[in-house]
């Protein structure tokens, strides 16, 4: 089958996540290894954002697909109500690396399942209902994590379910109270416990927030963010959640995004890196406190494929890699080579308003005028508000480049497997497409 047919029929037959149907043109894509996909037409492309910020231990692993061959052939599934050695052992391993005192954990198929599960235990154990989230935030797409998502993708299928009250983010490049670093009083932080207090301490059972802001913007919180939230949870006897689920699992250079900080969260959600996307898991990690609440209370909750025999196995084979590979080491060497690839970019193109990042994850934030800030496109931009983004997408895709691009954002957060020299390759081609932003500027005056 060629490309256009396997094109032709996914578009007849399948749909696409978070696109007009009648506007697509994917790509047909054969085979991937390390940090490389190549199409059915033979063409390769580096992959700038490991597909969805997943894909950490880079693609086709001989170890993990392994894994997933022998649990095939061995048990390739069994109700979640039996006990299976693959399951104890990923249970085991991940109390292992994540904060102390995380140390239990209910199994998922990803990351949206995750954050519901994780909100419906925060209102079991506490009796709360109000949960506190933010405006530029994502946390999955079924009905429960988008609601308690601030993302735009939230608006078409409001109302969602009750209870969501949303904060201002740590959005230091946009601060939403105007202030600048040298006048920063910290009222990002301030603020959420200002919207507690006026929301009910009594009434909130969790506050949900993702370790390092993902697909939403990227926001790298100020250093003592994390730490003074747990204060705040603390004192009014809030849980705390962070979800890891893009931020986690080495993406910034440490096990979780929370680890920079040493902050120890109530409960840890977490996906995609799990497994790097080579079989479907997620996983709620819960304190002790919480864990000894169901000893003799009810879990509500449960999935079939909860506990997934070959997704565990995937699971405990890719953290094997993440050590042997030593990829967290990896990510912490080339961090800084990101970094001023990333600043030489914005050196030399006027539309590069800011670049932000931890370890691989980073985004370059482009604007009409440096000066104002004002964005290349709008926050949620219609097809028709987006300019010249996708010249600058077609510009990538044809250069061999793959990554996540929106609205005014293009992402690098390739595999943690990747070297400099592909980095330098990665961005050469965005140096290019940048290129294409800037003559619109220009178009403009």
């Amino acid at each position: 089958m060629n490309s256009k047919e396997i094109v032709r029929l996914n578009r007849e037959y399948t749909f696409f996540s978070w696109s007009t149907q009648g506007a697509l043109d994917p790509i047909a894509i054969e085979r991937s290894d390390g940090v490389y996909l190549w199409d059915t037409d033979g063409r390769r492309y580096l992959d700038f954002s490991s597909q969805l910020m997943n894909v950490n231990i880079g693609h086709s692993h001989p170890a993990v697909i392994q894994a997933i061959k022998d649990q095939a052939g061995r048990l390739p599934y069994v109700a979640p109500s039996f006990a299976t050695q693959v399951r104890a052992e990923l249970g085991r391993s991940l109390a292992e690396i994540t904060p102390s005192g995380l140390q239990k954990s209910f199994f998922t198929l990803g990351g949206a399942e995750a954050n519901e599960h994780a909100i419906k235990i925060a209102r079991m154990v506490t009796g709360r209902k109000k949960i506190v989230t933010r405006y530029r935030s994502y946390h999955g797409a079924t009905f429960g994590a988008m609601s308690a998502s601030g993302d735009a993708r939230r608006l078409p299928v409001e109302p969602g379910i009750p209870g969501v009250v949303r904060v201002f983010d740590p959005y230091c490049y946009r601060c939403v109270f105007g202030q600048e670093p040298e006048t920063c009083q910290r009222e990002c932080i301030s603020h959420v416990e200002q919207v507690i207090q006026f929301e009910g301490p009594d009434q909130i059972g969790a506050v949900l927030m993702e370790g390092v802001t993902g697909t939403s913007g990227l926001f790298v919180p100020p250093d003592d963010y994390w730490p003074r939230l747990r204060e705040i949870c603390d004192r009014y006897g809030i849980l705390l959640i962070a979800d890891e689920v893009m931020s986690g699992f080495g993406r910034t250079g440490k096990w979780f995004a929370v680890d920079n900080w040493g902050v120890v969260p109530d409960m840890i959600t977490m996906a995609k890196g799990i497994t790097s996307g080579y079989m479907p898991l997620g996983a709620v990690v819960v304190s002790q406190p919480i864990a000894l609440h169901f000893e003799d209370h009810t879990l509500w909750s449960g999935l079939t494929a909860s506990g997934h025999p070959i997704s565990c196995a995937a699971a405990l084979a890719t953290l094997r890699v993440y050590r042997e590979d030593k990829l967290l080491e990896n990510t912490r060497r080339l961090e800084p080579v990101v970094a001023q690839g990333l600043d030489d970019l914005k050196s030399r193109h006027p539309s590069v308003g800011d670049i932000r990042g931890l370890g691989l994850f980073w985004i370059i934030e482009l604007v009409k005028d440096r000066d104002t800030r004002a964005p290349l496109v709008p926050w949620n931009a219609k097809p028709s508000e987006l300019g010249p983004i996708p010249a600058v997408s077609r510009h990538l895709r044809q250069q061999g480049l793959y990554t996540f691009v929106k609205w005014n954002w293009i992402f690098a957060a390739p595999p943690l497997c990747i070297n400099a020299a592909q980095i330098a390759e990665g961005l050469s081609v965005i140096d290019s497409a940048l290129q294409i932003a800037d003559d619109s500027l220009a178009d403009r005056r």
